[in-house]
Formats: structure tokens, C-alpha cells, sequence
């Protein structure tokens, strides 16, 4: 079978290369095999990052590789590279099976037998619009699944942006009058919308009012050109226009999405330029994503899905139906993080908790600093707070702190948010120190966070534990990944895990951790020699 050539040829591979690896290679490889052979579905999270390196790779690899049916892998760009220069070469010198490997953003052939290596933007474009690039019952695997979610949406959410106002003008002439008046209605009242550090706002009814009077007009007007033209006379407008070639197509797409229901509509604000963008998307993914996975077996693989193994807020957030489902933890010997958890800091909410904090910042890297080796990172998810700690420790510990930049001294200490983390991490050392000053909930003063609250609410559905809260697990556990590698300490300065019901949730997404009660030089003494792990 391939599973058990799959496992005799990686074991024999990992055994030749002499180097340390994931422990969990031979157990997914064999699942994937599985799942090939089987063509059945599964979800598997691997409890390791998923960017660039992505130390789990080979397990799918190898049996993609030795499997002699068509596959297609989904992964991102920058991950194909590395996979095509570095991860496939090293197997085909140890492998004697040489399958042929394409990478595009379609099925070569209807008789190609090899791997497509394809992203995730045109694999998600094709099964969403049923264009028919890749065929049907193809096994899929799809690599980075944490950001499934993410590129959905950004699949599924209709744009119109400052330049397409001219577009449509052009390709409207008649209506030119229409079309500027609206966009000077909506400038006026978006510009009237007072600045949120977001610069996005949710459309209200009214604005919404002026657009569905500018598809109003525009209707007329292709209505107009049928009659005008004796192609249909007297012809009723088509009961599918927008599919036509009156408008071009970005606003074709817009005017289908503002016609559907449970949609988001919202407009982010260049105040500096003047100037506005449009987009309309899905509250939710389910009722679109649910329709392409019955089309091919699919494996999905990512680092942090779900807190479970079963994965059930994943899956329906995804639409997902049943499937196998496994999932890896940290090694607890070579990836133990030590979580330092006051329970005296006063609660995020409260006016006392800024003061708190900055006391607490100051004593834990000023009675660390002389001794530790390494990058401290403190993240701020609060925008006026995070300058206020960079300016307040810039003062103290001068040109180490940096606010969101890269090029740190090997001693330096990085204010940043959590976006700038998560995108950074992999090309930034390893922290030894890493401080967490609010848990990662996004921020209800969002706009768009609010508006898919508000559906949830709507929906009479439990809002925090289907969106509020994993988000701030899977922000969470990649934010601390980089810790792990370097054996490190995280410090949580959120006192919600100690008095909230949802604080176990939260302790066991950082397991596995040694709970310490305090911090000074000796956290960075090797785990061996305090005697935490043997």
C-alpha cells in the first residue's frame, strides 16, 4: 500500500539526513497517503507554524510524490518557491519515482498524470465561479489553512475603487451625470463620518440609498440601448443585465453583491487623498464555501485551526462537512514555553490598567535585560497605547526600542501590534522574552468586527464563541510560535484568563507551558538545569 511505502521512504529520508525534524512526520505522512488512496477528505493541524519554513511540509510531500495519480497542491506563492527550489529537489534525489510537476493557475491537459501546484487565489476563483479550470474529483491538498478564511473573503468581497468611478463613466457616457453626482453624495457623507483609527466605515442606509438609485439609473440606460438598438426591440431589461457587457466587470460583480442578502457593505476612507473605496462581502463563508467541498477529496492542512481536534467551530465557520480530523501538539520536551501570569494587574477595561501596565513592562525587561540574550517583543493590539509604550521605554532604554521595525540590535526590544507580528515573525529572531499586554479579541470598535457581531446577534447565535474568541486563539498561538523554537518565556499581562470562564480555554491553547510566578535572570537558565523537563 502507500502509506507503507510512504513510511519506509520518509523514515529512510529523515534517518539519512542526519538533522532534527518535526516528530510528527511519519504519522502525517501516512494519513495523507491514506486520504490519497482512499479519496477521502481530512483536516489535520499540524501544531506548528505554517509560513515559510513550515517544518511539516515533507509529510505531504513525500506521498504526493509517490502517489501515480494526478494531485493538485494549493499553497501559497512564496511557499511554492521554496517548495520548487529546496523541498522537491532533496526528495527527488533520494526518491527513484520521478513524477512531473506544473505549477499555473489551471489543469495542464486532460491526460496530465502528475502534481499542479497551484495558489490559493485562482484554485478558490475557479471552485467559486465554477469556471471549470480544474477538473473534478482531482485529491486536493491545501497547505497554510489558517488562512483559508482570509483569502475566501478576499475572494468573495466585490471592490470598487477611486480609479473605477472613471471606468464606468467611460463605459456609461450617457449617464455621466449620474454617476459623478453619486460619487460626490457619497464623498460628502463618508467625509462626515468622524475618524476612527480604522479609516472604515459600515455604509448606512442612506448611502446605501444612493447607490441602489445609481444601479437604478443604470438599468434604465442599458434598457434604453436594447430598444435604441434593433437587436431586441421593445425588449424587457434582462433579468440577469449585470451579467451583460454594459458595465465593466468590477462593477458588475459589486452590483450582483449588493443585491444578495447577509452581505457586509462598508467604505474605507483615504482622508489625506480624498478619496473613497467601496466593497461588499459575505458576513459569512459557509453558505458560499459549502458547495466545492462534496467536489473533490480535500486534505487541509494549517498549524492552528481549532482548539479541538475534531475542529467544530472550524469547520462550520468553512462550511466543512465531516471528515477525518487529527491534530499534533508541541512537543513538550524541545517546545515547553514558560507563561508568566500575574493575577494582580487590574482588569484591560478599567482606568487603571494603562499605569499598571507600564509599571509591569518596565520591572520585567529592566530586571532582565543585563542578563538575556535575545529580542524582547511586547505587543500592543491598542494603536494610542502601543506608541505610548514605545515612546515611555524608548525614554528608559533609548535606540533598542523600536516601534514596528525590522532592523533590531540582537538585544532589542520591538513594540509592535499583532498584524506587524504575524507578518514579520518569520524573517525576525526568535524572542526569548515575549509580552502580551491584552488578549487578541478583535476590537468591537472595528466597524467590520461590529457588523459581524451584529449578524451573529441577529442570527441568535453565540457570537463570542464562534468568531470573537477563536480568532483571538489562532492570533494567539502563532503569535508565540517564534517562542517555542528559542525555549522561551511569555508574559501575559491580561488578568481575563485568571477571572474569566474562557481563561482554561486560553491556558490550554498555550500548552503545552510551565506556569511561573515570577521573572528575573534565571528563566533564561536552560529548561534542563531548572529541572522542568528531563
Amino acid at each position: 500500500m502507500i502509506e507503507v511505502e510512504v513510511h519506509q521512504q520518509l523514515r529512510a529520508f529523515l534517518r539519512e539526513q542526519g538533522e532534527p525534524y518535526w516528530h510528527h512526520h511519519l504519522t502525517m505522512a501516512r494519513l495523507v497517503a491514506r486520504a490519497l488512496r482512499l479519496g477521502r477528505s481530512a483536516l489535520i493541524q499540524a501544531g506548528a507554524p505554517s509560513g515559510y519554513h513550515g517544518g511539516y511540509r515533507l509529510s505531504y510531500l513525500m506521498p504526493l510524490l509517490l502517489w501515480q495519480e494526478p494531485t493538485l497542491l494549493v499553497v501559497p506563492e512564496a511557499v511554492q518557491q521554496r517548495l520548487l527550489m529546496v523541498e522537491i529537489p532533496r526528495l527527488h534525489q533520494w526518491i527513484s519515482a520521478h513524477k512531473a510537476i506544473r505549477t499555473g493557475d489551471r489543469w495542464p491537459s486532460d491526460n496530465f498524470q502528475g502534481l499542479l501546484i497551484t495558489s490559493p487565489q485562482a484554485w478558490l476563483a475557479d471552485r467559486l465561479s465554477a469556471t471549470g479550470l480544474f477538473p473534478k474529483d482531482i485529491p486536493t491538498i491545501i497547505d497554510s489553512a489558517d488562512d483559508l478564511e482570509t483569502w475566501a473573503y478576499q475572494q468573495l468581497t466585490a471592490q470598487i475603487q477611486p480609479h473605477d468611478w472613471d471606468d464606468l463613466m467611460r463605459a456609461c457616457p450617457t449617464q455621466t451625470e449620474a454617476i459623478r453626482d453619486a460619487r460626490v453624495g457619497l464623498t460628502r457623507s463618508f467625509f462626515q463620518h468622524p475618524v476612527n483609527p480604522y479609516n472604515c466605515y459600515l455604509i448606512e442606509a442612506s448611502e446605501q440609498s444612493i447607490l441602489t438609485q445609481l444601479y437604478q439609473v443604470l438599468r434604465l440606460s442599458y434598457t434604453l440601448s436594447l430598444v435604441e438598438s434593433d437587436t431586441e426591440s421593445q425588449a424587457e431589461p434582462h433579468s440577469d443585465w449585470l451579467s451583460s457587457n454594459f458595465l465593466p466587470a468590477v462593477w458588475q460583480q459589486f452590483g450582483k453583491a449588493l443585491h444578495q442578502t447577509d452581505q457586509l457593505l462598508w467604505t474605507e476612507v483615504n482622508r489625506r487623498q480624498g478619496q473613497f473605496s467601496l466593497h461588499c462581502g459575505p458576513v459569512e463563508l459557509a453558505p458560499a464555501l459549502s458547495q466545492i467541498w462534496s467536489q473533490q477529496p480535500v486534505v487541509l492542512i494549517g498549524g492552528f485551526l481549532d482548539l479541538y481536534s475534531e475542529a467544530p467551530v472550524y469547520r462550520q465557520r468553512l462550511g466543512l462537512p465531516d471528515m477525518t480530523c487529527l491534530k499534533f501538539c508541541p512537543d513538550r520536551q524541545h517546545e515547553l514555553i514558560q507563561l508568566y501570569l500575574p493575577d494582580g494587574m487590574p482588569m484591560p477595561n478599567t482606568p487603571q490598567f494603562q499605569g499598571a501596565l507600564l509599571q509591569e513592562i518596565r520591572t520585567l525587561i529592566g530586571s532582565t535585560h543585563t542578563a538575556r540574550q535575545g529580542l524582547t517583543v511586547i505587543l500592543v493590539g491598542d494603536t494610542p497605547l502601543k506608541a505610548q509604550v514605545g515612546s515611555v521605554l524608548a525614554a528608559e532604554f533609548g535606540s533598542r526600542v523600536q516601534v514596528e521595525k525590522t532592523c533590531l540590535d540582537e538585544q532589542g526590544i520591538l513594540v509592535s501590534g499583532w498584524e506587524f507580528w504575524q507578518q514579520h515573525q518569520s524573517v525576525l529572531p526568535a524572542p526569548r522574552l515575549l509580552l502580551i499586554t491584552t488578549l487578541p479579541f478583535p476590537s468591537l470598535e472595528e466597524p467590520l468586527v461590529a457588523g459581524r457581531v451584529a449578524h451573529y446577534k441577529r442570527s441568535r447565535q453565540d457570537w463570542f464563541r464562534l468568531y470573537l474568541l477563536p480568532e483571538a486563539l489562532g492570533t494567539l498561538q502563532r503569535a508565540i510560535a517564534p517562542v517555542r523554537d528559542a525555549q522561551g518565556v511569555v508574559a501575559l499581562l491580561d488578568s481575563r484568563v485568571n477571572h474569566r470562564s474562557y481563561g482554561q480555554q486560553v491556558l490550554a491553547a498555550l500548552s503545552p507551558m510551565a506556569r511561573i510566578n515570577y521573572v528575573d535572570a534565571s528563566i533564561f537558565t536552560p529548561l534542563e538545569e531548572m529541572g522542568l523537563i528531563e
